[in-house]
């Protein structure tokens, strides 16, 4: 009997101890009959010329890719020779592939995002505004979705209002329905339609909710990149009014399906990555 196929991988960060992506990579290379063997590249506090250095070893060890994460999701980018539209746009890399010594940056937070937010929340998305909560790395792959998602109108709030100005005017040409900043949640969330919590609030240990509780209607959609714990509080309201709701989980998991098949090729059967992801958390 032949050996499966051996596939690099990796995860360049740091702190990533805690990484789901381990288990759930070689869970799909497992049951799509790939040897995947996936490194914790834990590289606390590095220079740009250090990332460079990290790349080219990369390419020349014979990855077949890595995903990026914080801080280095921008860091990167110089040292690519390409992206695809989407990280372009966003203006930030979670995943490397590597093509015959080529480097492509691609973000599949957006694309994982974008998957998990049809499938639980569907085409009530279009219905109305939405409220966009933290523009920063997250808050910027997640605009790029809600773009794609045909949201007619989001509303963009962030601690640093011109970091949310500039989002919005970002955004705006992205091809989608208009990004406007707004000063404050309470005032955004008058006459909206759905609220994406893109902001580490709510993130154990912390047990705070990014929006209060009060602000929100039976007849909205709410969705949290938050996947520690898997129901935050900000859900947990949501779901006791009758939300339809979208956990951090269905982000993390498209995220980490779009990424099994730009690295291999391969679709990874259903179910598994949702199933070492839980496993992984419990």
């Amino acid at each position: 009997m032949a050996k499966p196929s051996r596939v690099l991988l990796g995860l360049l960060g740091h702190p990533i101890s805690h990484s789901a992506a381990p288990a759930m990579m070689e869970a799909a290379g497992a049951a799509t009959g790939l040897d995947v063997r996936y490194h914790l590249i834990d590289v606390a506090g590095a220079a740009p010329d250090v990332i460079g250095r990290i790349l080219d070893g990369v390419r020349l060890i014979g990855f077949a890719g890595i995903n990026v994460t914080f801080p280095y999701k921008q860091t990167v980018i110089p040292f690519l020779d390409a992206l695809d539209p989407g990280a372009a746009q966003v203006g930030a890399v979670n995943l490397v592939t590597v093509r015959d010594g080529r480097l492509t940056g691609h973000n599949t937070d957006a694309t994982g995002f974008l998957s998990g937010l049809l499938g639980t929340v569907g085409n009530a998305v279009q219905a109305g505004p939405a409220v966009l909560v933290g523009a920063g790395g997250a808050g910027r792959a997640i605009a790029w979705s809600l773009a794609r998602a045909g949201v007619p109108e989001v509303r963009v709030v962030d601690q640093d209002p011109s970091r949310a100005a500039s989002l919005a005017t970002e955004a705006s040409g992205w091809g989608g329905g208009r990004f406007l900043p707004a000063e404050g949640i309470a005032a955004a969330m008058a006459g909206a339609s759905g609220v994406v919590n893109a902001s580490p609030a709510g993130m154990l240990p912390d047990t705070s909710s990014p929006v209060n509780p009060a602000l929100l209607r039976g007849s909205m959609w709410v969705a949290d990149a938050v996947y520690h714990p898997p129901v935050t509080p900000l859900l947990a309201a949501a779901r006791a009014l009758g939300c339809a709701i979208m956990s951090g989980r269905a982000m993390s998991v498209g995220q980490a399906e779009d990424g099994f098949l730009l690295f291999t090729g391969k679709p990874a059967p259903e179910g598994v990555i949702g199933a070492a992801f839980d496993a992984h958390v419990r």
